[in-house]
């Protein structure tokens, strides 16, 4: 729910987790030092200084009601939905501009982080235990979902993880007041923000919800999964039979869901996501000119072989391709692993853009499926 900061099914509150870290860092170092200077200057008897008064709270963020814009829009919406023109109106009305939203838009990532750096938050150890608890208590719906749509539990698991901690990190965000501010103020993803408004309102008469109560991601993604509307209503399935999707309050919603999402992108069932890479010697400088940003252009697998890089083992059943080539950098030394990246990875980039976040995937996955207690035998 950059480009790659608006992925295809949602904007998610915990992808940019990393980045917010090293913000919360320099926040935590300042609190702790004022901290310590205070209990220091207790110690010797000396006053400790009070704090300036504190300024007097700003007005409550301006609403969208006096635009002229904003009003041409809502009946633009109200004859194409038949949604009445008055409601539309008053819900766009009630939308607050938040500047903030903007500022994290547009807050320029000076060096993109490295594979170690980013991964680590999301292969804790903590993260894999409350993945396999997960799993167990949707097992029922994960083991549907693989046999309806080819996706395998782990892989379903592994997104709800990185996404929202599994429902721990939905988003503090009205979702009309992050929509409404990124599609009237800021101007160079207004289009694709206006249509993801459009796509709430229906939302919200669908699902039977006043748009202006629930919450999201700085983006608008919401739910579990973290889906943009467009997405949601798309793509989202009532898979507990209860007559409607609900990917807050329902995960067997949110398991059907996101395996949906994955089939209706070209998921390829029984193949891998991604293969180690077999690069000859003499072939490796010219296959790392092929990357850009860490991964190259798709190419057949027939092609790689003419430039010396191959899959270091081939599946017997494997018919996915064309393939690239994928660069994890393991450590700051310069140490890097290289994978053929199957058509599955890039199923997941259609979650998000990223080739990290989609290693990520694989990689919390993998070690889903590895700590995962085997089934007894004839289970």
């Amino acid at each position: 729910m950059r480009e790659a900061m608006i992925p295809s099914a949602r904007m998610t509150a915990c992808s940019r987790a990393p980045r917010r870290r090293h913000a919360f860092l320099r926040f935590a170092a300042i609190a702790f030092a004022a901290s310590a200077f205070a209990a220091a200057a207790a110690a010797a008897g000396k006053p400790v200084p009070k704090p300036a008064a504190k300024a007097a709270k700003p007005a409550a963020a301006p609403g969208y009601a006096q635009r002229d814009d904003v009003r041409a829009y809502a009946a633009e919406v109200a004859a194409e939905t038949g949604l009445p023109q008055q409601d539309v109106e008053r819900w766009f009305a009630a939308a607050r501009f938040q500047p903030k939203i903007v500022a994290a838009m547009d807050r320029p990532l000076l060096e993109p982080p490295k594979w170690y750096q980013y991964a680590p938050p999301f292969l804790a150890s903590e993260r894999v235990e409350a993945g396999l608890r997960f799993w167990r208590d949707n097992e029922a719906a994960l083991d549907r979902a693989h046999a309806q749509f080819g996706v395998p539990p782990e892989i379903v698991v592994a997104i709800v993880g990185i996404e929202t901690y599994y429902g721990r990190v939905t988003g503090s965000y009205r979702v009309i007041d992050a929509l409404a501010t990124l599609a009237f103020d800021y101007p160079r993803r207004a289009p694709f923000f206006r249509g993801e408004l459009k796509e709430y309102v229906l939302l919200a008469r669908d699902q039977g919800f006043s748009p202006l109560v629930p919450k999201g991601s700085f983006a608008g993604a919401m739910g579990v999964p973290q889906f943009m509307p467009g997405s949601y209503r798309r793509f989202a399935v009532d898979y507990d039979g209860d007559g409607q999707a609900d990917l807050w309050r329902s995960h067997a919603d949110v398991v059907g869901s996101v395996a949906h999402y994955l089939v209706r992108h070209d998921w390829q069932r029984g193949q891998p996501v991604v293969l180690p890479a077999a690069i000859a010697p003499d072939a490796r400088e010219h296959a790392l000119r092929r990357l850009d940003g860490g991964i190259s252009e798709r190419r057949p697998l027939a092609a790689w072989h003419a430039d010396g890089v191959a899959p270091e083992r081939v599946p017997a059943d494997f018919a996915a391709e064309p393939v690239g080539l994928l660069l994890l950098e393991e450590s700051g030394d310069g140490d890097a692993s290289l994978w053929i990246a199957c058509p599955n990875f890039y199923v997941i980039t259609r979650y998000n853009k990223s080739r990290l976040y989609a290693a990520a995937v694989w990689s919390l996955a993998e070690r889903l499926r590895a700590a995962r207690p085997a089934s007894p035998a004839g289970g």
